[in-house]
C-alpha cells in the first residue's frame, strides 16, 4: 500500500478551479495509475482533500504506486510505502484521528438518506467504530468542518452530498478490521473523497 500526498499549487488558475469540482479530483486520481488503465484491472483508490495552515492537499491511499508526474500536474507530490506503518499497528494503541466521510443510513427500502444532525452525524460514526475496529468516546472527538458539494454522476446527474470531517482520538480494538478500515475507507462516496481516515500514533 502507498500513502501519496500533493500540496496543490493553488496559484495555478486551473488548480484552484478544481478545488470545487469532485468529480475532476476523482477523474484526475484515476488517471494517476495508468499502469491499471492499461491492464483494465483498476483498483479502488481512497482520496480525500484537506486544508492546513492555508495550503491545500490531496491525499490518496491505494494498493499500487501512482504516477509521480501524472500526479503532480496539481502540485508537489510525495508518495511513502504505507505497509510499514500497517505493519506497526497494534491492539489497544492509542491514535489521533482524522476522517473526512459522507455519514448515511439506509432506510429499509433500500434507500441511502444522509445524517443531518450534529447528533446523528456523531451517532453514525460511533456505529461505523466498532464494524471499523476501532472504539472512540463521544467527548474524545469532534466534529470540525461539515459541507454539502455538489458531484457530477457519470450519468449526468448532479448530487448535493454530505462531507462531513470528524477529528479526535480512537483506541484499537480489532487490528485486522482496523487495517481495513484504513485501506478501504468507511462510509459511501468513496469516489467522491469520502472514507479516508487518517492517524497518528499517541504515547500513553
Amino acid at each position: 500500500m502507498y500513502l501519496s500526498r500533493v500540496e496543490i499549487d493553488v496559484n495555478n488558475w486551473r488548480n484552484a478551479k478544481k478545488l470545487t469540482q469532485l468529480s475532476a479530483f476523482h477523474d484526475w486520481v484515476e488517471q494517476s495509475f495508468p499502469d491499471e488503465i492499461d491492464s483494465k484491472e483498476q483498483m479502488p483508490h481512497l482520496w480525500r482533500l484537506d486544508r492546513l495552515v492555508n495550503k491545500n492537499y490531496l491525499l490518496i491511499v491505494s494498493q499500487n504506486k501512482p504516477d509521480s508526474i501524472l500526479l503532480s500536474r496539481l502540485g508537489t507530490v510525495v508518495t511513502k510505502n504505507y505497509d510499514k506503518f500497517l505493519d506497526s499497528i497494534e491492539f489497544d494503541q492509542l491514535m489521533n484521528f482524522q476522517l473526512t466521510a459522507n455519514p448515511s443510513f439506509k432506510s429499509a427500502e433500500g434507500k441511502v438518506t444522509p445524517s443531518i444532525t450534529v447528533k446523528d452525524q456523531a451517532q453514525w460514526l460511533i456505529e461505523q467504530a466498532e464494524k471499523a475496529g476501532f472504539q472512540l468516546k463521544r467527548s474524545e472527538f469532534k466534529i470540525t468542518s461539515r459541507e454539502w458539494p455538489v458531484a457530477l454522476h457519470r450519468d449526468g446527474r448532479r448530487v448535493r452530498l454530505s462531507r462531513v470531517t470528524f477529528m479526535g482520538k480512537l483506541r484499537v480494538k480489532d487490528v485486522n478490521l482496523f487495517k481495513q478500515a484504513l485501506t478501504n475507507g468507511i462510509g459511501l462516496e468513496k469516489i467522491f473523497g469520502m472514507g479516508l481516515m487518517t492517524v497518528i500514533p499517541l504515547a500513553e
